[in-house]
Order: C-alpha cells, then structure tokens, then sequence
C-alpha cells in the first residue's frame, strides 16, 4: 500500500520546491499537477520556460485559466538570460506580492537563478531560502553565472545537485530533463 502524501508535498512533479507559504516552484508541471498546484491555494502561475520546448504543454496559459488562475508567461532563452527578461520577472514579483504563487520553468533551473537574484538583490526581500533553493537543484557555470554576478563560475559548467555534488535536498529527476 503507498504511504499518503502530506496536503503539502508535491513531490511527484519535478524538482518541486516550497519556499514559503506564498511561494511554490518547480520544473513543468502536468496538466494534472497543475489541479494539485491550485488545490494549495495558488491564485498564480509564472512560467520562465519557453513554449517551444518539447516537455511544455500545448496550451498552459488556458489550462491555468481554465483552473481559476492567472497565468504570467515571461520566455527566458536558457542560453541567453537577459536583464529584460529579469526586470519582467522583478515587475511580476513586485505585483504578485501577498498572492499565493507557483513560480516554474522546464527544470526549476531558471526559476532557482530567477529567485535567488531576485532575493539577494531587492532591499525589501527577505531571503526565502533563494540560495539554499539554488543549491538544492543546481550551481551554475557560464551564462547563468554571469547573470547572477558570478564571475569567477562564468568559466565552469554547470554542476546539477545529486550528480556533481550533494546538497540538502537531491535533485536527479532533473538531470532526465535537461534538454533545455
């Protein structure tokens, strides 16, 4: 017989985090999970993935409306992480305050380095475990790095929790998923 999951742990979608009471995140989530999501309360969901990608659904802007949220679509190039891009995300944060939100992307990848610069650099931010949260799913190398002010990584590759290294919480679900 299977244990019973606790109301809280959504552990069956990818890299699936909780942050603070308000604030969930994840790699893609399944139409099915995306029910799961709005049954904690979340009233929004940001998507840094693109569209595009193989592993996105064929229409999650009208699979979240037609589940009573909202649905923010800010496209983020894996390769190519621009200050436009986190000005849309900052602006989204900055709105969504006091919501109930579930922030995702293909594989958490984008939405750890999103949160965790978004963290450490508003003045009125508390921390929310952003850094721990990065840790947790990955370190990034090259473009990434530059992106959070990294310069030394920008020189290394990217490490993934569970396989270039440990960290509180594991993450090798996502290393199946990394054709970003």
């Amino acid at each position: 017989m299977p244990m019973a999951r606790a109301p809280n742990d959504l552990s069956d979608i990818l890299a699936w985090r909780r942050l603070s009471a308000r604030l969930t995140t994840s790699g893609q989530p399944t139409e099915a999970q995306l029910a799961t999501i709005k049954a904690l309360n979340v009233t929004h969901v940001i998507n840094l993935g693109l569209h595009t990608h193989e592993k996105a659904l064929p229409d999650e802007a009208g699979s979240v409306r037609a589940l009573g949220m909202t649905y923010l679509h800010i496209p983020v190039d894996f390769d190519h992480p621009t200050e436009a891009d986190f000005e849309r995300f900052r602006s989204a944060m900055h709105d969504l305050e006091g919501k109930t939100v579930h922030v995702h992307c293909i594989a958490n990848l984008r939405v750890s380095a999103f949160l965790y610069r978004y963290y450490r650099d508003e003045p009125d931010a508390s921390d929310e475990g952003a850094k721990a949260h990065l840790d947790s799913i990955w370190r990034p190398g090259g473009a990434w790095a530059r992106f959070l002010g990294d310069e030394a990584g920008s020189a290394l590759s990217h490490r993934f929790a569970g396989r270039d290294y440990q960290s509180g919480a594991s993450a090798p679900r996502i290393l199946r998923v990394l054709t970003l």
